[in-house]
């Protein structure tokens, strides 16, 4: 009896879907998808940039549709399914990708551990960062640029390029506006209860412990709110368990609706009932780009040209030259001087109400 051992289906260790389903053996298997290559991913990082790199995979897989795509991260869930082999960043995962022959490898963190791991593929052509003495270093003359906006900041404040056109750029491919790939199943709370015809706004709230230098002052959450609700919007605070007594708060306080915190397939279902989302950087950005959003985005820390909103977006930033840049805190707390009027008429402007 033969055994197919490069159909994309064949699993080595249990049968696979075609067998199961019809009872076919490879032979007389007229499901069979014969692969050719394989192509590796690493990228580690958080949710949110796991998510922005998702683009890569629309290139990926028209030059290479016979190739399986492996991609190995922290967070594997998230991935989509044009991803054949999802992998979380494990011993397992490791020992199974350095005995595995790769036609491509790409490394897009800089991360010690990622780097390392691209040193150890067998790839006949690698893209992105590798270890060099112990540090982060381009492997590739494209990944340079990227390489040196993330380590001075005069560099990188000069930079015009968006994320999505350096990561193109370091996988040999030019960006031509590649939407990103957001998967997520369909779930409804029975408490998600919106007026039919009003347009609904998503308050995200909330920025992560470790960047407090770009939370936006309680007060003025309440006062866009409140503002929205009077210009006829249904307004909803968004944000994680960290978020949850902040958010409980700011309803009281305006009258706009908060559901609660949920697991990130619930977060991502709820955030795809607004027709608009105003945050900061954080996942909720990425998320709501991947559900095609119009966004309202706060800016103070980053390059506000690192930030691909596809034309349906706006980017705010304070009206104050600070000296925050890259920086976790705030000396001055200058999100302070991005007053709420200023967001309610951008509000207006992407998001009519009539």
């Amino acid at each position: 009896m033969n055994v197919e051992h490069r159909c994309r289906f064949f699993k080595g260790d249990i049968p696979c879907v075609p067998h199961k389903q019809h009872g076919v053996h490879c032979e007389d298997c007229t499901y069979k998808d014969i692969i050719k290559q394989d192509i590796l991913i690493i990228k580690l990082g958080a949710i949110g940039d796991v998510i922005r790199t998702t683009p890569i995979l629309h290139r990926l897989k028209a030059d290479y549709p016979n190739a399986k795509l492996w991609w190995v991260t922290r967070t594997p869930e998230i991935l989509p399914d044009i991803v054949d082999v999802k992998l979380p960043f494990s011993l397992e995962s490791i020992m199974t990708i350095v005995e595995t022959p790769f036609l491509r490898a790409y490394n897009f963190d800089k991360d010690r551990e990622a780097c390392a791991l691209l040193n150890k593929v067998q790839a006949k052509k690698k893209f992105g960062f590798e270890l060099v003495h112990g540090v982060c270093s381009p492997i590739n003359t494209a990944a340079r640029y990227k390489y040196l906006t993330g380590l001075f900041d005069d560099v990188n404040k000069a930079n015009t390029k968006s994320y999505l056109v350096e990561l193109f750029e370091m996988a040999g491919y030019e960006f031509s506006g590649e939407e990103y790939i957001l998967p997520f199943k369909e779930w409804h709370d029975p408490k998600w209860k919106f007026a039919s015809k009003k347009k609904v706004v998503g308050l995200n709230t909330g920025c992560g412990g470790r960047w407090t230098s770009r939370l936006w002052p309680d007060k003025y959450w309440v006062t866009l709110a409140k503002d929205l609700k009077k210009n006829g919007y249904e307004v909803v605070l968004l944000g994680g368990e960290q978020e949850h007594e902040k958010n409980s708060r700011l309803a009281k306080l305006s009258g706009a609706k908060y559901f609660g915190h949920y697991s990130l397939n619930g977060f991502i279902n709820l955030m795809n009932h607004c027709d608009l989302v105003v945050t900061a950087v954080t996942m909720a950005l990425h998320i709501a780009i991947g559900l095609k959003k119009r966004i309202v985005l706060f800016n103070n820390i980053f390059n506000k040209h690192e930030f691909e909103l596809y034309g349906r977006g706006i980017i705010l930033e304070p009206e104050y030259e600070c000296s925050c840049y890259f920086s976790p805190t705030c000396p001055n707390n200058c999100m302070q001087y991005l007053v709420p009027s200023r967001v309610i008429e951008t509000i207006k402007t992407l998001l009519p109400v009539k």
